[in-house]
């Protein structure tokens, strides 16, 4: 059936990028969840089709006219160790075409085992793929560029993890999947030839601005580490901790992607790590831009030969990539966190204001979100730990800020970079609860609503949370 308008360009490189591999078809498919205005953004019209139809086609079942089903090869450095993975539990339907020529990836995520599950079963939970259902919507309407969540279907097969759980499929759109891990592949494993034909893939679908260019290699990886750029500062605006950030989870497209161990910092402390799996906090809040910096470190390693058949030149020119990346994420950095006070550029004081505010977040654990929605007046006090060193700080704040811009102009700013919402992970934890013990799936709903359109919603009972509740909370990989 023509659901989609595929043009499967990843399918037509060498067949060294892929295993093509057939979904496994789940005894009983049913549709949960699905995203009406992103099928509408993807001028994707399923209304002729039932729901069981429509949960055929989006798990497996059935594949759809003009999918080309494969499972993408890649490696990656997992906690720092390089590994030969691929797609252990995912299998890329095809790329679907949009009315105004964009280009989407249609991946199944959860469809069965594939040649590169390395023993694992290749099934997803029903929790874990409606947490990336809910966390990906939701980091969209937070401003974040992220994978985006057509569907959830369940498959009617258990899954064994640490118990017995349902088993989904999502349904996961990405304008790619290339990662860092792509590339770690093709330098590892293949050809010259073969890693040159990535490379013009790459920029060809993503980067096509740079195809002329003198050094095209140096030009990837400078757009790349952009793209990261702006990523990170994204992810520590809104207190935002991915938990895995493995090479083979950082996309060249700047998109975040892969919602296992991900959650929300609510008491602001920089070593806040809530993954079950980062027992030494490699990947805690506060490290997430070093580690960009790192796997792009990987990135440039992979296409040295690339940026100058001289290696020792390629070094010299990638090394100043990175450390421009370096120095401008330090300096847009305090930027932003001056912004999230209301200033617009990043004057001594007003750096100096944000770092006093930062420290007294830290002795007394106030919240992230909520210190900063505290100064535009948009909560209750009762939700900060008010004490006279904040008191004493919003006098000198005040008189700082104002002596530059009117109180209406500071608002302004302020609620340009600071959330009204995060997904609290209480709050999350709750509409998973409703939805996989409950078949409740409103409040999965309702928390995407809230997030993407706080100005109608009673913020305050989504702004608290538990005082304990983070004390023990963690999130897992799904896997």
């Amino acid at each position: 059936m023509d659901l989609f308008n595929f043009d499967n360009s990843y399918h037509r490189l060498n067949e060294v990028f892929y295993a093509e591999v057939l979904p496994q078809k789940p005894p009983q498919p049913e549709l949960v969840l699905f995203n009406h205005a992103l099928a509408a953004e993807l001028n994707l019209n399923f209304e002729h089709l039932t729901q069981q139809e429509l949960a055929s086609h989006l798990s497996g079942a059935e594949l759809p006219l003009g999918a080309e089903p494969i499972a993408m090869a890649y490696a990656g450095h997992q906690f720092g160790h390089f590994t030969m993975l691929g797609d252990g539990r995912a299998i890329l339907l095809g790329e679907h075409i949009t009315a105004h020529g964009t280009r989407h990836d249609i991946q199944l995520k959860g469809p069965g085992r594939t040649p590169f599950s390395r023993g694992g079963d290749g099934l997803a939970t029903l929790r874990a793929m409606l947490r990336e259902y809910l966390m990906s919507e939701c980091m969209l309407a937070l401003g974040v560029p992220s994978s985006r969540s057509l569907a959830v279907v369940k498959t009617g097969i258990t899954v064994k993890r640490e118990t017995i759980h349902e088993g989904a499929v999502l349904t996961r759109v990405m304008n790619s999947h290339l990662r860092v891990g792509t590339f770690e592949y093709a330098r590892q494993f293949l050809k010259v030839e073969e890693q040159k034909e990535l490379l013009q893939y790459a920029i060809h679908r993503h980067f096509p601005e740079i195809s002329n260019d003198q050094n095209p290699a140096l030009a990837f990886l400078k757009t790349v580490a952009h793209k990261q750029l702006e990523l990170m500062l994204n992810w520590m605006r809104i207190g935002f901790i991915h938990g895995v950030m493995n090479t083979d989870n950082m996309h060249i497209g700047g998109q975040t992607f892969d919602y296992g161990p991900c959650a929300f910092m609510n008491v602001y402390d920089p070593k806040t790590v809530f993954s079950s799996i980062d027992r030494h906090g490699r990947y805690a809040y506060g490290n997430q831009p070093e580690i960009a910096l790192w796997n792009l470190s990987v990135l440039a390693g992979t296409i040295l030969p690339q940026i100058d058949e001289n290696q020792e030149k390629a070094v010299e020119m990638a090394r100043e990539v990175l450390n421009d990346f370096a120095r401008e994420y330090k300096s847009r950095w305090r930027k932003m966190m001056c912004q999230k006070i209301g200033f617009d550029s990043d004057e001594h004081e007003a750096i100096l204001l944000s770092e006093r505010l930062l420290e007294w977040m830290l002795e007394t654990k106030a919240d992230y979100t909520n210190t900063y929605l505290f100064l535009s007046d948009d909560i209750s006090q009762d939700l900060l730990p008010i004490n006279d060193d904040l008191k004493h700080w919003v006098l000198d704040w005040k008189k700082e800020v104002l002596r530059h811009k009117t109180w209406s102009e500071v608002l302004q700013t302020m609620r340009l970079v600071n959330p009204q919402v995060v997904p609290r992970n209480d709050k999350v934890e709750t509409a998973l609860d409703a939805a996989v013990y409950q078949n409740d799936y409103a409040k999965i709903q309702e928390l995407i609503a809230v997030v993407q359109h706080p100005e109608h919603a009673k913020k305050v009972h989504y702004q608290g949370f538990p005082n304990d509740f983070d004390v023990s909370y963690q999130t897992f990989c799904g896997t």
